[in-house]
């Protein structure tokens, strides 16, 4: 593995800072989280921002060139990721792209193909995950949501819970149990479901911050076209596994606070007091070591993606690795800026535009979402180290 960009990944590095430092508004993305509430200004210029990804195909560059995509490699792809979260740019992740659109080409129909990917590709349909529950949440087998065959529909019926970003979305990929009395792994089938289907009810889950980023999900009599059932049926559990690998190894984890640790940097400087702090100087050096093991990290991931590998045990070291710290960073930003880091945006007051008070209260929910660190750490023994379950 390389530690340094070639040549063609420092030019695009280059290309993209350009292309940020000319289409994102000064000192208004930076610092900011996604569990953050969003006006409905930020909404419509991320709508406008997507839009402007879509036309240069960098919201499909990883996709294979017989799909639309632009067939960039997976080291490509992470210099994307990573340049996009660090400077907060809005929409670069998207669910559909990165989750549903993989799915479709590895298991969908050309039908299939041919009705939902070309709207991922120029960013005109919302989408959404539906996998947790309220009662299978780490252990996702354990979820209880139906679909049963009515000839040609299905008929769904349960909760899902913690689901991102669902009051926008149009549609979902969905888990659903198909086959009730099969070992839990194996009765499970993936669905792409159409959110505006009668019997779906969404409502909002709203956080400490006081915005709902999460929302549950209700499915009440359901009925969907059986042509939304992706791959085979009770098979759907080895499709999401893939998926969920890809949402464990992205960069963004790691460096979407990294504007933040630059900022309590700045900060410091500029108060002799704290300067003159041996600790915390000590601690943000710690936070910054720590965003380049965390960076490594996920281009090893990206790395095994470009040999062929399949970076399973490797992808949750990298998610347990990217979120805890995201919630250190949290914590730093309270020591370090001390009570006024408590205040809200808003207060004229609060340092830093009130971003390191955001950060510490969303920053204990990325360890969950995605799957636990608790239940990461047992992946990373079994399958990476192997050692044994009992």
């Amino acid at each position: 593995m390389l530690f340094l960009d070639s040549p063609e990944h420092a030019a695009f590095r280059t290309e993209l800072r350009e292309f940020l430092a000319a289409e994102l508004p000064a000192g208004d993305w930076d610092m900011r989280n996604d569990r953050d509430h969003v006006s409905p200004e930020h909404a419509r210029f991320t709508e406008e921002f997507r839009k402007k990804l879509a036309a240069r195909g960098w919201l499909t560059m990883g996709w294979p060139r017989d799909f639309g995509g632009a067939g960039a490699s997976y080291m490509t792809q992470t210099v994307y990721m990573e340049e996009m979260s660090s400077a907060g740019a809005p929409g670069a992740y998207d669910q559909g792209v990165w989750l549903a659109g993989p799915a479709l080409m590895m298991h969908g129909t050309p039908e299939q193909r041919d009705r939902w990917l070309p709207s991922m590709r120029t960013a005109d349909v919302h989408w959404c995950q539906l996998f947790s529950e309220p009662g299978a949440g780490s252990d996702l087998a354990s979820l209880q949501t139906r679909a049963v065959r009515d000839g040609d529909e299905y008929v769904l019926n349960g909760q899902k819970i913690w689901t991102s970003g669902a009051l926008d979305a149009d549609w979902g990929i969905l888990l659903a149990r198909t086959e009730p009395d099969a070992p839990k792994h194996r009765g499970i089938s993936y669905f792409m479901l159409d959110l505006k289907t009668p019997g779906v009810t969404v409502r909002p889950l709203v956080n400490m911050m006081g915005s709902h980023h999460f929302t549950e999900v209700f499915l009440e009599d359901v009925r969907i076209p059986r042509d939304c059932l992706i791959g085979e049926e009770n098979r759907g559990w080895y499709i999401a596994t893939t998926t969920l690998d890809q949402e464990r190894s992205s960069i963004n984890r790691v460096v979407m606070t990294r504007s933040t640790l630059g900022a309590l940097i700045d900060y410091v400087k500029g108060v002799p007091a704290l300067k003159a702090r041996a600790e915390l100087r000590h601690e943000l050096a710690e936070r910054y070591l720590e965003f380049e093991i965390g960076r490594w990290l996920c281009y090893r991931v990206a790395q095994m993606q470009s040999e062929g590998k399949v970076p399973n045990s490797e992808a949750s070291v990298s998610k347990i690795f990217g979120t805890e710290l995201q919630r250190q960073m949290g914590i730093t930003g309270l020591r370090v800026i001390g009570l006024p880091g408590t205040l809200e945006p808003g207060s004229k007051y609060a340092p830093l535009r009130g971003q390191v008070e955001r950060w510490a209260m969303a920053a204990p929910s990325y360890t969950i979402a995605g799957g636990t660190s608790e239940v990461n750490r047992n992946i990373v023994a079994t399958r990476g180290l192997g050692l044994p379950r009992d």
